[in-house]
């Protein structure tokens, strides 16, 4: 098998978990992820099989969708619902105030990562030093939000919900916007619920879901769920024939006409055999797809 698996991840799992689920139900051990969700969140998760892995830089490097409610009236140590949550004595804010906030969110700024996080400075990684009562001063860095809509308001007890659709970049993390949300509107905030709605160029109403996955290993139809990984990746393509395509995935550098950067290269069946760059007229190999009998 080569290619990517739109996995509906559940609340709970770790991503590492679905990784090791494909790989029970595949055979292999050469499987990977492009983009990392926590366990508390849900939605598309592309699992990558086979010589896929290869093209998880890729993969990974695409614009993201996600389905979020943002809890206002309330603070997490973690900035999710994993918490400990604790209320803050401040009067909840109008709808319009929430999307005025919202707003500034939008465009490309500097994000300070969650303490609670995977990040690592100098070998420690952020999550465990949180829990050791040690937190890491995290630099901030840079992202880009595409969108923010209001989708609903829910109001409860002391505090509000506030579901958002919201289209980014690679790098955002949601939770710091529920954070930093609340800090704008002295309410404070945290990420209540989170579902990935789109992950390189997977959909979520495509995704199937771990038991469905099962089922299809069980019925021997497993290889029905894994997508070709070339229509999923984001680069221009380039189609060689026989010769040029033998030479391509045995690392050969050729003459090649065309726009300079980064391209997909099919064969003349138009089936993906790799990722080249093309530079002052001459295509180069970056990653090719291994050819042959238990390639």
């Amino acid at each position: 098998m080569l290619g990517v698996v739109n996995l509906d991840k559940p609340v709970g799992p770790t991503s590492h978990d679905m990784v090791g689920l494909l790989r029970r139900l595949t055979g292999t051990r050469r499987i990977g992820h492009a983009g990392t969700l926590d366990p508390l969140a849900s939605g598309v998760l592309p699992i990558l099989v086979g010589a896929a892995t290869r093209f998880s830089e890729e993969l990974t490097g695409g614009r993201k969708r996600y389905d979020a409610v943002i809890r206002i009236g309330q603070t997490s140590a973690t900035d999710d619902a994993e918490g400990p949550i604790s209320a803050v004595d401040a009067p909840l804010p109008s709808e319009e105030a929430i999307a005025a906030a919202l707003s500034g969110f939008v465009g490309t700024f500097d994000q300070r990562p969650p303490a609670f996080s995977a990040r690592k400075v100098a070998g420690r990684t952020a999550y465990r030093a949180a829990r050791a009562g040690e937190p890491i001063d995290l630099p901030p860095r840079t992202v880009t939000v595409d969108s923010i809509d209001v989708l609903e308001l829910s109001p409860g007890e002391g505090w509000l919900d506030v579901r958002i659709d919201l289209r980014c970049a690679p790098g955002t993390y949601v939770r710091s916007i529920a954070r930093d949300l609340g800090e704008r509107l002295g309410t404070g905030a945290h990420l209540h619920a989170l579902r990935r709605t789109e992950a390189a160029g997977l959909l979520a109403a495509d995704a199937l879901t771990p038991d469905r996955l099962e089922a299809l290993a069980t019925e021997g139809r497993l290889a029905e769920a894994v997508r070709p990984v070339g229509g999923l990746l984001p680069l221009p393509s380039v189609s060689l024939d026989a010769d040029a395509a033998w030479r391509f995935v045995h690392g050969a550098t050729q003459p090649h006409d065309g726009s300079s950067g980064r391209v997909k290269v099919l064969d003349a069946a138009g089936e993906l055999i790799g990722v080249g760059s093309v530079a002052d007229g001459e295509l180069q190999p970056e990653k090719v797809v291994p050819q042959g009998p238990g390639a």
